[in-house]
């Protein structure tokens, strides 16, 4: 692992460093803030994962959630979205290819060599974490935006009892009804019936997430036709699975909406996580 920044960040640390990832076979890049109790011992971890287009680098210095985690004690981690590299399969469009990994390992041509984010985001990146940092790996919880309240949102379900809570800002509901799902999965996976359980929704409907959940959609979200929120809305409450949808009046897709809201989010792990 290389170090390619440390920077003193509300009287802890923001770092960023790389590592060539043995799950997608290219360099990878990821931030970690520590609080100043990580000087002396373990600290909770909270996972941000970013959309479409993002890296590491955008939630970083966005979406303001330094402050209300040293506030709460709790370590961020915020790796980025997809493999990347000369080498590394793009596309034209911003919502496949490079920037655009949902979290999930692809089977198919191009993509199938690198594209293997589900086991990065999953297991390689948290063994490493584990092993390098001063982490409480048994207190962890996870958020995300858009792709990246996706990811967050099927990673809890998908692996019970790793995450004490889960969160996402405009996430992506129900990708495989969705403009923004059935295009990659196709890309990613190719024929519909290899999909696999990659879709928040349908997890709801099945086993549901073991503890609680806050979403935050904002009414003016210019992308909100594409996020299956109502669908997701419809299997909680069908599930009477714990949590909240928060429909916030006036706000749109963008840092502005995830950075106001943001202490709530941190606030509401946090309670989870020193529980």
């Amino acid at each position: 692992m290389e170090t390619l920044s440390e920077n003193r960040c509300f009287g802890g640390v923001q770092g960023v460093y790389k590592h060539a990832s043995t799950a997608t076979g290219t360099d990878m890049t990821f931030a970690v803030f520590l609080p100043a109790e990580a000087e002396h011992g373990p600290v909770p971890v909270l996972w941000f994962l970013s959309g479409l287009t993002c890296t590491h680098e955008n939630a970083m210095t966005k979406a303001g959630a330094q402050g209300w985690a040293a506030e709460q004690g709790i370590a961020l981690v915020f790796p980025d979205t997809s493999p990347r590299g000369d080498n590394v399969p793009n596309d034209d469009a911003y919502d496949l290819g490079q920037g655009a990994g949902f979290y999930i390992d692809a089977t198919e041509a191009p993509w199938s060599e690198h594209f293997k984010m589900w086991t990065y985001t999953a297991e390689e990146l948290p063994a490493l974490l584990a092993d390098k940092f001063p982490l409480d790996m048994s207190r962890q919880s996870i958020t995300g935006h858009s792709m990246g309240g996706h990811g967050a949102l099927t990673l809890a379900m998908a692996l019970p009892g790793r995450f004490r809570s889960v969160s996402a800002f405009a996430p992506i509901c129900n990708p495989t009804n969705s403009d923004w799902g059935r295009k990659q999965f196709a890309a990613y996976w190719g024929d519909e019936s290899n999909w696999g359980p990659h879709d928040a929704t349908v997890l709801m409907q099945g086993n549901g997430f073991d503890g609680p959940i806050l979403i935050d959609t904002g009414t003016d979200d210019q992308f909100g036709e594409k996020l299956g929120t109502e669908a997701f809305a419809a299997a909680m409450a069908a599930k009477r699975q714990e949590g909240q949808i928060r429909l916030q009046k006036g706000y749109d897709h963008s840092y502005f909406f995830i950075s106001t809201f943001m202490e709530d989010h941190v606030a509401f792990h946090a309670e989870a996580l020193w529980s």
